[in-house]
């Protein structure tokens, strides 16, 4: 099939649907403008309640992240101040 016989069929293809689009559509344009803007409305403030409700969650898990870091850098440092205490015990004390 030659392509512009495809792109002929394309387009008739298109204009009715088009036509039949227009001839069923279930409301008037002014009522289907007025129904696509309020759930367009309706879909940006569920985005940005979803913004929200994940940025919380995100600053939740940044907060623990960093409660458990700090705590293994107090575990770390608690050890290595003790190793160093135990050398000095080792080193200071007279040998046997």
């Amino acid at each position: 099939m030659e392509d512009s016989n495809k792109l002929s069929f394309f387009f008739l293809g298109l204009g009715l649907g088009v036509a039949v689009g227009v001839l069923f559509a279930p409301k008037s344009g002014a009522e289907t403008r007025e129904f696509l803007r309020t759930k367009a409305g309706e879909g940006t403030d569920y985005l940005k309640q979803r913004g929200e409700e994940l940025r919380e969650s995100a600053t939740d898990a940044i907060d623990r992240g960093k409660q458990a870091i700090r705590r293994q850098k107090e575990n770390l440092s608690a050890a290595v101040e003790a190793g160093k205490q135990a050398y000095r015990e080792a080193t200071s004390s007279p040998a046997d």
